[in-house]
């Protein structure tokens, strides 16, 4: 397969041909019953008998039989051009957009698919911001390569089915009525021949960004869509840049399957039996959600990797004014966010139109990590004392912020990325990584730390970075690792020359003497409530200690008091001028 051969072909022509040959099959099925009906079935219904009628009536039996499996074999034919067409129009679509974007860019593309560019200038070669286009040729090289050999593989697999087809007619198989129902019934079953989907192959790589996945899903069309929500939900359901609506549909579709093979297996491990009730428990929460009707509830993500995955959307998010997506922390598990974490995304998006009822809301609780989990001495514990977890989660969250963009239908959205405790980290990481995050908007609550020590390092400018700290929430008054080596070595100290009473003066003097540096250093960087941080630290509530890290919902809604959860809503809806202000630490 070349560019010319690829760039010039009329793939659409196959739908005609894929017509033509769904009539051919309708008409000859006419037919085969105009004989079973006129010949057949009228000597068999004459009364004559004797071996001559024995022997006529076989003879017309097979003849009807044969006339049976050419119409099923004939009307085989017009799905596989169909999914040709598909095929090869979904190729030359790849192929079409390399092409544009390379004249776009001043590259040259040669009939084998090389592409080149003119050499940079003396200037150009000693400016900072100059960007190689090297990688950009690359890349553009490597799509067109893609899209030929897309086009290549389903014209081989196109014309082997056909071969098929020719073969069968050409040996006598297709006049089989036995095996003509057997290859009819298999196909249906998508297991005839070991038969690939052509239009799922051509699915974008894994590593594609959200905005190439929804220039492929956007290049479908609709009933192209629909057949990949139906055959394959466990492509789409998942993938960033995917609309709502069809990720919604092929969760959906999926999540029955989940908790059926969690059920069907034998000696569960606590972690299986944690997944089970949690995705009953989704499952539960999305039954009850669909009898109320307002918001709407879309299944945004769910799967069964690590301790499990899930995201739930209270409105949609592809056309929504206002999106926000909260992130949990510390020992949140599945089912959280079919239960209390879900709780706090629907009130979130109740407090935001309270807001402003003239704007529109999808508030999303995002579980797309494994958030630490506190199980005495073991591994899974000290992961909370570790940003892995959050700098993994960090690029799964950059990349599904990404292809809520990439997804939203008409003028783009006011976008909020909201973290609670571990969460707030797990926030942090994705808005420092390269790129950042496609947010306006950060919120932290109940922030250990975010990696950063300024607000600006988090991409969206300090003023609409958002602080909520309750003063008396222990999580927010961690120790830094200066701190706590302090206190260590000090009560260390202390118990060898002062027993138990050494031991806690000793602490306490290591803890300020690990203070020296930067009192408002927590485990994960700068306190974000701090002064020096220089974010805008909303009002909360003190709290009690026992409570006041998980209240931060429960402010103003009948919950603690406390103004926590009015900003958040003020926030969200774009209305950062309402928030009610609190001094820094």
């Amino acid at each position: 397969m070349d560019i010319a051969t690829l760039r010039d072909a009329r793939p659409a022509d196959l739908y005609e041909a894929a017509t033509a040959y769904d009539k051919l099959a309708e008409n000859f099925g006419r037919h085969a019953g105009t004989w079973k009906d006129g010949v057949d079935t009228r000597v068999k219904n004459s009364q004559w008998t004797g071996n001559a009628a024995d022997q006529a009536e076989t003879s017309l039996s097979q003849t009807t039989a044969k006339l049976s499996a050419a119409q099923i074999e004939l009307g085989m034919i017009g799905p596989v051009l169909r999914d040709g067409a598909e095929a090869f129009l979904l190729a030359q679509s790849k192929l079409l957009d390399a092409l544009d974007e390379a004249k776009a860019g001043g590259y040259s593309v040669a009939d084998d698919g090389a592409v080149s560019w003119p050499p940079a200038s003396p200037g150009e070669r000693h400016d900072p911001d100059f960007q190689n286009p090297s990688v950009k040729g690359h890349q553009i090289s490597d799509r067109i390569n893609n899209a030929l050999s897309e086009a290549a593989h389903a014209d081989e697999v196109i014309a082997q089915r056909l071969r098929h087809y020719t073969d069968n007619a050409k040996n006598g198989t297709g006049l089989d009525l036995g095996t003509a129902t057997t290859e009819l019934t298999s196909k249906m079953m998508n297991v005839f021949g070991g038969e690939e989907d052509l239009l799922a192959k051509g699915m974008p790589a894994a590593n594609a960004s959200p905005t190439e996945v929804n220039s492929w899903w956007n290049g479908l069309t609709a009933d192209e869509q629909q057949r990949l929500v139906k055959d394959h939900p466990d492509l789409i359901g998942n993938r960033d840049g995917i609309p709502a609506e069809a990720r919604n549909t092929a969760n959906r579709a999926v999540l029955p399957g989940l908790i059926k093979d969690l059920e069907n297996k034998p000696n569960r491990t606590e972690d299986e039996q944690t997944k089970l009730d949690g995705f009953k428990k989704i499952q539960g929460r999305l039954a009850e959600e669909d009898g109320k009707g307002n918001p709407p509830v879309f299944l945004m993500a769910i799967g069964t990797e690590g301790q499990g995955r899930a995201a739930i959307s209270f409105g949609n998010p592809d056309t929504a004014d206002d999106v926000v997506a909260y992130v949990p922390g510390l020992g949140t598990k599945v089912g959280d966010v079919g239960g209390k974490d879900g709780n706090r995304a629907k009130d979130l998006w109740t407090e935001a139109q309270k807001a402003d009822p003239s704007r529109s809301t999808a508030s999303i609780t995002w579980l797309g990590y494994d958030a630490p989990q506190l199980k005495g001495a073991e591994q899974e514990t000290l992961a909370v004392a570790g940003t892995q977890r959050a700098e993994q989660g960090g690029a799964g969250y950059q990349q599904f912020l990404q292809g809520l963009r990439s997804t939203h239908e008409g003028t783009p959205a006011h976008v909020t990325a909201l973290g609670h405790s571990y969460g707030s980290l797990t926030v942090g990481q994705a808005a420092q990584r390269p790129g950042g995050i496609p947010a306006d908007d950060i919120i932290l609550v109940g922030s250990p730390g975010t990696g950063a020590q300024k607000a600006d390092q988090l991409g969206v400018g300090s003023q609409h970075v958002w602080v909520g700290s309750a003063e008396h929430d222990p999580v927010t008054h961690l120790p830094s690792h200066s701190e706590t080596n302090g206190m260590l070595g000090g009560a260390g100290i202390g118990l060898v020359t002062g027993g138990i009473p050494g031991a806690v003066v000793g602490g306490f003097i290591g803890d300020q003497v690990g203070k020296s540096g930067d009192p408002h250093e927590l485990w994960f960087g700068q306190d974000p409530a701090s002064s020096e941080f220089g974010g805008r630290r909303f009002d909360v509530a003190d709290g009690e200690w026992q409570h006041s890290h998980s209240d931060y919902w429960n402010q103003d809604s009948g919950g603690s008091g406390g103004n926590s959860l009015r900003n958040l809503g003020s926030i969200v809806s774009g209305h950062g001028d309402r928030v009610n202000l609190q001094e820094p630490r």
